[in-house]
């Protein structure tokens, strides 16, 4: 016969407990207690066997209860639209990096511009009993969160709004920024300036959208309905759009680009075309500065976005603020750096 004491058989998924190591040691549950917290009262020779249970059986303390029994926060969840898109890497690095200030944990997930994601998703981290959430939406309806938020689930959204509730919401400008963006383009000359964008049910491509009709309109510039281009930032659906818009009757001599994904493509097609196209895009992008001509952008500080977001989420779980909804509004900034610049050029 064996002269070690039989191992009891876990189920897959399961994790041993306090009572799981009072037993293997042969104390109470008190004393694993107190070795586990550091606490004083406790025999070193009883810290001992209590020590080689923890390590036989591979006990974790659950931090989350003690911090949750202790009034702060334990995790929060931070929904993405797309965890590979470089915009939102600064951004969930700095709500990560608050969090961690604050002693807490944080979960992501990318919703891939769903709406029935996204609910899942937020929905699931609600079930995991998230202290608050950080979200860029993808629906255009979140009443299905009302009985989080009223069951104390602290909301922050960032980069657009709520749909249909009330929410703290942290946006950048981007209706200035994208007419601080076209009258550029129209202060170097250009009257035919296309547009191409998001899904205009975005609230961030819409807002731009507008700031190029402003912007148009401040100059007295007419809009023609081929300079306007609004849907996936497929780089297929980008590039048909943006040769139809250097090819047609009315060439563009300029584009503004209503994200950096659009930009990307645009900057594509526009490599080695027959004649030189003024570029300003929205959003900067790794590597713009190095390429020929340096591409100018309208840019945003998808950090500060991040950073502004989470410490609004833990004034709101720690009772710093009103109770009424609140809403920041960031400023962008113009980067000029060649492409922006180019004077027009007819069509060869």
């Amino acid at each position: 016969m064996s002269d070690t004491a039989p191992r009891t058989k876990r189920r897959y998924g399961t994790r041993p407990t306090m009572k799981d190591v009072a037993a293997r040691a042969g104390v109470g549950l008190k004393t694993v207690s107190r070795v586990v917290n550091s606490e004083p009262g406790v025999t070193p020779d009883t810290v001992r066997r209590v020590q080689e249970s923890i390590d036989a059986l591979g006990f974790r303390r659950n931090d989350s209860a003690r911090v949750l029994r202790k009034g702060r926060t334990a995790s929060i969840g931070l929904v993405l639209e797309d965890l590979a898109d470089p915009f939102y890497g600064p951004m969930s690095r700095a709500v990560e990096e608050t969090a961690r200030a604050h002693g807490a944990l944080l979960i992501h997930g990318s919703s891939a511009e769903d709406a029935g994601r996204e609910q899942e998703l937020v929905l699931a981290l609600c079930a995991r009993r998230v202290d608050g959430l950080v979200i860029v939406p993808a629906s255009d309806d979140h009443r299905y969160l009302e009985p989080e938020i009223a069951a104390g689930v602290a909301t922050v959204f960032v980069d657009r709004p709520a749909g249909r509730i009330e929410a703290d919401a942290v946006l950048t400008d981007s209706f200035t920024g994208a007419r601080d963006g076209v009258a550029h383009l129209i202060a170097h000359g250009h009257r035919r300036i296309g547009f191409i964008g998001d899904q205009p049910r975005i609230h961030t491509a819409s807002e731009r959208h507008r700031g190029y009709l402003a912007a148009m309109a401040e100059a007295d510039l007419p809009v023609d309905a081929s300079w306007v281009a609004l849907g996936s930032t497929e780089p297929e659906r980008v590039r048909s759009a943006t040769v139809a818009m250097l090819q047609g009757p009315q060439p563009v001599t300029a584009l503004f680009c209503g994200n950096n994904r659009v930009t990307v493509t645009a900057v594509r097609v526009l490599n080695g075309w027959l004649r030189p196209v003024a570029l300003v895009g929205f959003d900067d992008f790794e590597l713009a500065d190095l390429l020929s001509p340096a591409v100018t952008v309208i840019a945003q500080d998808s950090a500060q976005l991040g950073r502004t977001a989470a410490e609004q989420l833990f004034r709101r779980l720690e009772g710093g603020v009103a109770e009424e909804p609140m809403s920041f509004l960031l400023p962008t900034r113009l980067i000029p750096r060649g492409s922006g610049e180019l004077p027009p050029a007819e069509a060869v």
